[in-house]
């Protein structure tokens, strides 16, 4: 049984600041720390339910968060920038379950440190009418290949945010959301422990699982933070501009519809202002 693991850095318990996770910052070393338990937890758990391969995505920031050698499960990691397929890079359809760990909230919702992939050109994402944050983008390759994610961890917030893609996604719910900078969060230990737990609970529920759900042909709608961002994501073919603020892809092809979004972002990421 193969797991793919996508690692975020926001939703680790404790986390509420920027200068938390982000390599340079004074307090990133301890933090990682935390993050590296919490993924392994996960692994972990699945391994109690009978998985034998992972395949963890470091998906924040530079994308070499994680310590290798201390990956449990003898996990492979895939770290580093510039991925085509970003945090969701490495999933095909021979995995079984996929698992988010430490994934953050929206950018227009209250959950800590929330942004959607660019907090800086992005001010809010709808997949088919429904707001959601980079666990319900990602979402999109894995119906592309046809598994389920069964597993997300982060606050109460993102959470619910991932339930309405993923119905009966697993939650390991670590920090409840105060505001976008404060949480109450779990004892890092009593934190490893839950997800561990729903890890395990996840993988032995398998059977009952589905990929997500997806109405295809799909529509991305994303509201920019300025009108020269939103006509500047309409130089990739398939991008619509629909208003001051904002622009709509829609395809067929979940995989397709994702990587134009991902080059949207990475269009706007540098320029933006």
């Amino acid at each position: 049984m193969k797991v793919f693991i996508s690692s975020d850095f926001e939703g680790t318990a404790g986390v509420v600041d920027w200068n938390q996770c982000l390599l340079g910052e004074p307090e990133y070393e301890y933090y990682r720390t935390l993050l590296q338990g919490e993924v392994n937890a996960a692994i972990e758990g699945a391994e109690a339910a009978g998985a034998e391969e992972f395949l963890v995505n470091d998906s924040h920031s530079k994308m070499q968060n994680l310590r290798p050698d201390t990956l449990a499960g003898n996990a492979r990691y895939l770290s580093g920038r510039h991925k085509p397929l970003y945090m969701m890079q490495g999933l095909d359809s021979t995995f079984d379950a996929i698992f988010f760990v430490s994934y953050h909230g929206s950018m227009s919702s209250p959950a800590p440190l929330s942004h959607t992939y660019n907090p800086r050109a992005i001010a809010e994402v709808k997949l088919n009418g429904v707001v959601v944050g980079e666990s319900g983008i990602n979402a999109l390759v894995a119906l592309g290949h046809g598994v389920p994610i069964v597993l997300i961890t982060g606050d109460d917030i993102t959470a619910q945010e991932a339930a309405k893609v993923s119905p009966g996604v697993h939650q390991a719910v670590v920090k409840t959301a105060i505001s976008r900078f404060a949480a109450d969060s779990l004892h890092p230990a009593a934190a490893r422990q839950e997800i561990r737990s729903k890890a395990e609970a996840a993988i032995r529920s398998l059977a009952e699982a589905a990929p997500p759900d997806i109405t295809l042909p799909a529509t991305l709608e994303i509201t920019y933070r300025n009108p020269d961002l939103a006509e500047m994501a309409t130089w990739i073919s398939g991008v619509e501009r629909r208003g001051n603020t904002t622009a709509t892809i829609t395809d067929d092809d979940p995989i397709r519809l994702f990587r134009t979004f991902i080059n949207t972002v990475l269009l706007t990421r540098e320029i933006a202002e």
